[in-house]
């Protein structure tokens, strides 16, 4: 199962809902930056729970604290490390 809002932003610390959209597009877009490291489809993303979960929230996070300057050549090579074992198909 795949990262809520709720969960997201629990591991934020967030507690208004004045950023819900913000965090909803960021999840989005975390969700989908996952997929694309990971060579993943959406039904393999759910699969992989634990390791995917973790990715999607460091992503999430990372996109969060630099929304004004992000270094998206560093956290694509971050989500890669996290990501290893189901990009090679080691699974």
């Amino acid at each position: 199962m795949a990262v809520t809002l709720d969960e997201a932003k629990a591991y934020l610390r967030v507690d208004s809902d004045d950023e819900n959209a913000l965090i909803s597009g960021l999840l989005l877009t975390a969700k989908k930056l996952v997929m694309d490291v990971g060579r993943m489809t959406e039904e393999e993303l759910d699969s992989e729970s634990d390791t995917t979960d973790t990715a999607i929230k460091f992503c999430l996070s990372y996109l969060y604290e630099n929304r004004n300057g992000a270094d998206y050549h560093n956290l694509t090579m971050n989500l890669r490390y996290l990501l290893f074992a189901q990009r090679e198909g080691a699974f």
